[in-house]
């Protein structure tokens, strides 16, 4: 399945022998669902049906929406006149005029008041051709909302990429960092202890208790689960925008903490690299349905 950015856009037209529909929806990001209409009042009769037809497609973003209709070339507006309006209307004429000569322009008779009073809420071919035009602008966009999210799906892998170049070298060097502060502590002590009279068991004891609070293999491994579960997202695809999300604050946290622990300058290096491709992670993760 694909990762659908929340932003894109769609767009439909179609037509029978009456009416032209053409339907627009722009969507950008959003941490819920926001929608509005921007349409003919004609329609808000369907408007509960749009709305359902556009959510099950799409579960998150920020949607505007523009609905319009014109007559079809093929259906002159002549076609809309009220012949027993203008009946009326040219014998009220006449007894005004009398006898005299009028020119009237047919033009004249377009004029809203000539116009038969049809409902054009009530047109059942104009609704079903909404519909039908609306559901291919959703399709439009979901399209359009695919094609953003497999280009967001690579940055995201690229990022991820880099950020396990970096905890690949931290990995490495969590096997020998432990030992280098043990060999510091022992030297230290080998040239103070004819100075100042120390325990040996009890120093070698809080040694031990140090390092056990430098030790980073815990974080290590909830680092691998984490990136297990981010690999897994990205490949199984849909909506999974709120749980990379969360996934890049676990894994941030963790980052941290390996750099609290360690005070070895290139762990510290990396683990500052490691939070940059965090970052940037997030910043695309955010763009996701």
């Amino acid at each position: 399945m694909a990762l659908y950015s929340m932003t894109g856009f769609g767009r439909a037209e179609e037509e029978n022998d009456n009416y032209v529909v053409t339907v627009e929806i722009k969507s950008v990001n959003h941490r819920f669902k926001d929608y509005r209409f921007k349409m003919s009042s004609l329609f808000n009769a369907i408007e509960l049906d749009l709305k359902k037809l556009l959510f099950k497609e799409h579960k998150r973003g920020s949607f505007d929406v523009y609905v319009n209709f014109k007559r079809a070339e093929s259906n002159s507006k002549f076609d809309d006149i009220d012949a027993s309006k203008v009946k009326d209307y040219l014998e009220k004429v006449k007894t005004w005029v009398g006898e005299g000569s009028l020119t009237i322009q047919p033009t004249e008779f377009l004029r809203n008041e000539f116009l038969a009073d049809t409902d054009l809420s009530k047109d059942p071919e104009l609704m079903e051709l909404t519909l039908k035009t609306f559901e291919g602008a959703v399709q439009s966009l979901k399209e359009s909302r695919a094609n953003e999210g497999g280009k967001l799906q690579k940055v995201i892998e690229q990022h991820r990429d880099e950020y396990e170049s970096y905890f690949s070298k931290i990995e490495g060097l969590s096997e020998t960092f432990q030992k280098g502060v043990e060999d510091k502590l022992r030297k230290r002590f080998d040239e103070y202890k004819d100075e100042i009279k120390v325990d040996e068991p009890r120093f070698m004891q809080e040694v031990i208790f140090y390092l056990e609070k430098l030790d980073v293999h815990e974080e290590i491994n909830r680092i691998k689960s984490h990136l297990h579960k981010l690999n897994e997202l990205l490949e199984k695809g849909g909506e999974c925008g709120r749980q990379i999300d969360f996934l890049v604050q676990e894994l941030n946290r963790e980052t941290n903490t390996i750099g609290s622990k360690s005070a070895v300058q290139e762990i510290s290096n990396n683990v500052v690299q490691m939070k940059v491709q965090l970052e940037k992670i997030r910043e695309q993760g955010l763009n996701l349905e």
